[in-house]
């Protein structure tokens, strides 16, 4: 008996995946010591937060270093990236990124290395 599954309709094109049931936005640099009501008062100004996931370290009882967070709305979680990428939460900075994307989807130009970046510091031999 196979499985049936509900389709996200995707136009195929790089950028943002949704999940089932909302948009997944990924904190990272998430202080050690931050409490669920932290993350909810720093993101919830963006929007209804449907889902928040804090992983704690079973040994110590402390985060692990990131969070995520489930918004409805495309634009929610999109204005909570823009707005809160960079930024300091509890003394630390943070980075906030989509949790799932289609293809090689970047919102940042990287600056690239050259090509001559690459060569070898070993002394060269003559044939």
């Amino acid at each position: 008996m196979s499985a049936r599954f509900d389709s996200i309709d995707s136009d195929g094109g790089p950028g943002p995946e949704r999940s089932i049931e909302g948009w997944i936005v990924l904190v990272t640099g998430v202080h050690e010591e931050a409490q669920e009501d932290d993350l909810q008062n720093a993101f919830g100004d963006f929007g209804e937060i449907k889902n928040l996931h804090l992983n704690l370290d079973r040994r110590t009882g402390f985060v692990k270093g990131y969070a995520l967070i489930e918004y409805k709305k495309l634009d929610e979680a999109q204005r909570a990236i823009t707005d809160m990428d960079g930024t300091e939460l509890l003394t630390q900075p943070i980075n906030v990124d989509w949790t799932f994307s289609k293809g090689p989807f970047r919102r940042r130009n990287l600056r690239r290395r050259s090509p001559r970046a690459h060569r070898s510091r070993s002394p060269r031999r003559g044939f």
